[in-house]
C-alpha cells in the first residue's frame, strides 16, 4: 500500500520536504556536521562538487574527494534535526518516491558525524579526537520508536540507579556506533570513548548562567559512572539519536568529536576551526584508505 501523502511529504520537484533531496542527489557515503557553514570546510578538500542545495538549516553538497562520492550535509543542532534528516535520508535509498513504495532490496549508507564535543574526564584533552563507541540519550527521541532491539537496557538502567535520575526527566537509552566504522577510523590518534547526548546546551549539560538546576551534581555523576570499565567520556547534542535511527533503519553510522572543551578541567581550546578541520581531514584520509 502506497505511503500517503501525510507521510511522506514530497516537493512539487519530488524532492523529500526537508532536505530538498532527490535520490541521484546523494551518495552512499554520507558525512553530517551540525553548522550549514561547516559543509564548505568539508567539501573544500574535494576534487570536485557536482550538486548543492540549501533548505532552512539543511545544507547539502555531493562531490568526489580522491575518487570516492561523498555527501556532506548539515543536521543542525539536537536529536529532533536528526529524526528528520535520517528518516529523509533513509527515505531517498529505501523508498519508491515516486510509487510510495519501500524498496524489496534496501540500501545500507554508511554515515559518519563529524562534530564539536566537551570531554567530562580530565584525562581527554582538549584539542583531541573522540570515537563515541557508546552513546546513552536523554531527549526519549527513541523510545517514540521501537526500538528496544537495539537499546542496552543494562547500562541505561545502572546509569539511571547511579546518578538517581529524576522520573521527571525522559529515560535515558544507550545505543552503539557500527563496529566496523569504529575499527576503521580508529587510531593512535583518537579515544574511544562513551558519549552523553543531551537535550540542550546550557542546564542539560550542567551549565549555569541565570537559572538554577535540578542537579547541580549531575556531570559528577556522569563522570564518576562506571560500568564493566566503562565510563560517560563527553557530552553533546546528536550522537545517540543517529546511533539508535541508524541501527533501526539499517546503517551503519559513526560519530567523530572534536574534543574543544573540558568541563572537568575548565578548558577551552584557543583554535576550534583548526581543531574541527584537523578532525575532517582525518575523517576524509580514513574513508579511503
Amino acid at each position: 500500500m502506497p505511503i500517503e501523502a501525510s507521510e511522506l511529504i514530497l516537493n512539487p520537484d519530488g524532492s523529500v520536504y526537508h532536505l530538498n533531496l532527490r535520490p541521484e542527489h546523494i551518495a552512499n557515503t554520507v558525512i553530517t556536521v551540525g553548522d550549514p557553514d561547516r559543509v564548505d570546510t568539508v567539501t573544500k578538500y574535494f576534487d570536485t562538487v557536482e550538486f548543492q542545495t540549501k533548505k532552512r538549516e539543511f545544507h547539502t553538497q555531493t562531490g568526489t574527494y580522491k575518487g570516492k562520492r561523498i555527501t556532506v550535509i548539515s543536521t543542525g543542532i539536537g536529536t529532533d534535526n536528526i529524526d528528520i534528516v535520517f528518516n529523509e535520508l533513509d527515505a531517498l535509498v529505501n523508498i519508491d518516491l515516486d510509487k510510495r513504495e519501500i524498496k524489496s532490496q534496501l540500501t545500507s549508507l554508511n554515515i559518519i558525524r563529524i562534530g564539536t564535543s566537551g570531554s567530562i574526564q580530565k584525562e581527554i584533552s582538549i584539542d583531541s579526537f573522540l570515537i563515541s563507541d557508546y552513546a546513552v540519550g536523554f531527549d526519549s527521541l527513541l523510545h517514540f520508536y521501537q526500538s528496544e532491539h537495539v537499546q542496552f537496557k543494562d547500562i541505561s538502567e545502572a546509569l539511571a540507579r547511579h546518578t538517581h535520575w529524576s522520573i521527571s526527566k525522559s529515560k535515558p537509552y544507550v545505543v552503539k556506533g557500527d563496529e566496523s566504522l569504529i575499527k576503521k577510523f580508529s587510531s593512535d590518534k583518537t579515544h574511544k570513548g562513551f558519549t552523553a547526548t543531551n537535550v540542550g546546551f546550557y542546564g542539560p549539560q550542567g551549565r549555569i548562567l541565570r537559572l538554577p538546576i535540578q542537579d547541580n551534581e549531575l556531570n559528577d555523576k556522569l563522570a564518576s559512572f562506571d560500568y564493566k570499565g566503562m565510563s560517560i567520556t563527553n557530552l553533546e547534542m546528536e550522537t545517540a539519536g543517529i546511533y539508535g535511527l541508524s541501527k533501526l533503519l539499517g546503517h551503519r553510522a559513526l560519530s567523530m568529536n572534536a574534543i574543544i572543551a573540558n568541563r572537568a578541567t575548565g578548558e577551552f581550546t584557543k583554535r576550534p576551526k583548526e581543531v574541527v578541520d584537523d578532525l575532517i581531514s582525518y575523517c576524509l584520509g580514513k574513508l579511503v584508505e
